[in-house]
């Protein structure tokens, strides 16, 4: 009787662990599961999306949506670039800015043209135009008798890349691309100015502008007042300098707006033009944009940049296109001699093929990503993730990526606010992308069983602002970190 009455509680014990994991399996579906789901969200109605991840180690597919369904990445193309760019030229690659002289120095004066040569740096600011200047000076010249001539043929005389928007001309994310060009700050947005505002107490009253580096190469149309409404603003006038300030600031606030040149190279010959000044050096001759230094030339002093291993940092976290576009070019004339995007494009598919991509499968015509004639598919990415990750370069390239909810600036970088509090927290590793209509994240994450997945996930089309999107991405990326079967 116990025995027979043992025998029946049991089974029914079993039947009800039965009952219990069919009531798990409904509440925590597999990660699969979760993510058609969300491949079927609203806020994906109309969009497209590609969508794929593998195990970063055997390279296996765990999910796909759209894989080989070509979209435009934005600045996920970065990954691409900067990886081509740690094989093709080197984790140690350095630009360089350079004075030459074809002339002979006869006391304080130097008979002959001095030349101021830009490799592509996108990292020089107007400090170190000042340290060459300096390093002129201390030779013992005082005067150049002889033109000064700008040299930026390192790199083509095309400013801006294929189908650029032209209302992103003026945004420091736009600016133009040249050999020889200054950055106003440690972000290294070459080819722009600081504008900073700032509005008086006094309602009506004009605000006061300052600019950095100082420079009088730009114009000012000041209309902009202190006031409220908070509808202050900056734009350049295309094909010049005219900077037009408008709206209204409030009073006793202040306004920094990044604002980048027309011919950054004539920036460039402004600033220098300042540092000769300063230390007492005069030039007889013209000013000369765009002028080739003869082989012959004689070094006299030189600017190097940090190395690109260093480099790529600012470049990842902070998504930084003139620094890619730079790089893409440097591409070009280290395998192609040609300063060109194109040629750039050739040395990444070099690199691509090097891999075992097929550079057949996608379209790269810029190196930042900011123009929408870039097509890449989820597929192109992941594999280009499990490539990098075989590179002795790879540990410096992961980390150089943004880490999601880092606080730090430079560590965090476009992730930093983002997924914190969950399991992707300090543990993506990835690259965003945003343009309108456009969205992606691609990168490393480890799961709960300590595996890393190498993930892409590009959206366009869809007519919401980013957040349901972002939105999206981390649920994605919060679902990684949980992965189960």
């Amino acid at each position: 009787m116990r025995f027979g009455k043992w025998i029946n509680t049991s089974t029914f014990l079993v039947g009800f662990s039965f009952l219990l994991g069919g009531c798990a399996s409904v509440s925590q579906p597999s990660t699969s599961v979760t993510l058609d789901r969300l491949m079927a969200d609203p806020a994906l109605n109309g969009a497209t999306v590609s969508l794929m991840v593998r195990d970063a180690r055997t390279g296996s597919t765990l999910y796909q949506h759209n894989p080989r369904t070509r979209l435009v990445p934005a600045s996920n193309l970065k990954l691409l670039t900067t990886a081509a760019a740690m094989d093709v030229l080197g984790p140690q690659y350095r630009f360089s800015t350079q004075l030459l002289s074809d002339g002979v120095q006869q006391g304080e004066r130097l008979s002959g043209n001095l030349y101021v040569r830009g490799l592509g740096d996108p990292t020089t600011q107007f400090a170190d135009y000042q340290a060459l200047a300096a390093q002129l000076a201390s030779l013992g010249v005082r005067q150049v008798q002889g033109d000064l001539v700008f040299d930026d043929t390192f790199f083509d005389a095309e400013r801006l890349g294929v189908d650029w928007a032209q209302d992103d001309e003026s945004t420091y994310y736009g600016a133009q691309i040249s050999a020889l060009t200054v950055s106003p700050n440690t972000d290294f947005d070459a080819g722009t100015l600081i504008v900073t505002a700032r509005a008086p107490l006094i309602s009506g009253q004009p605000v006061a502008v300052s600019i950095s580096p100082p420079t009088d190469y730009v114009q000012l149309s000041n209309r902009a007042v202190s006031g409220p409404g908070n509808s202050y603003g900056i734009t350049r006038q295309h094909g010049t300098n005219l900077l037009q300030l408008t709206g209204a600031l409030a009073p006793g606030k202040q306004s920094r707006q990044w604002v980048s040149v027309w011919e950054p190279t004539q920036l460039v010959a402004n600033l220098f033009e300042q540092a000769l000044a300063q230390q007492g050096i005069k030039v007889v001759g013209r000013r000369v944009i765009g002028g080739a230094s003869p082989v012959t030339a004689t070094p006299l002093a030189e600017h190097q940049s940090a190395p690109l291993q260093t480099l790529i940092t600012p470049l990842l976290k902070l998504s930084n296109n003139n620094m890619s576009e730079a790089l893409l070019k440097a591409m070009g004339r280290k395998t192609a001699n040609a300063g060109t995007a194109q040629a750039g494009v050739a040395a990444v598919a070099a690199f691509m093929k090097r891999q075992g991509m097929d550079p057949a499968t996608l379209s790269q015509v810029d190196g930042s990503g900011l123009s929408r004639r870039n097509l890449v598919s989820s597929q192109n990415l992941a594999d280009l993730l499990l490539a990098t990750a075989r590179q002795p370069w790879f540990d410096a390239w992961y980390t150089a990526l943004p880490i999601a909810g880092n606080a730090d600036r430079m560590t965090g970088g476009s992730l930093r606010y983002r997924l914190r509090g969950t399991a992707a927290e300090n543990n993506l590793h990835a690259k965003t992308g945003s343009m309108a209509g456009v969205s992606s994240l691609s990168g490393y994450i480890t799961d709960a069983d300590g595996r890393r997945l190498v993930f892409s996930m590009i959206s366009n089309n869809y007519l919401s602002d980013a957040a349901p999107i972002r939105a999206l991405e981390n649920r994605l990326a919060v679902a990684l970190a949980h992965w189960h079967d």
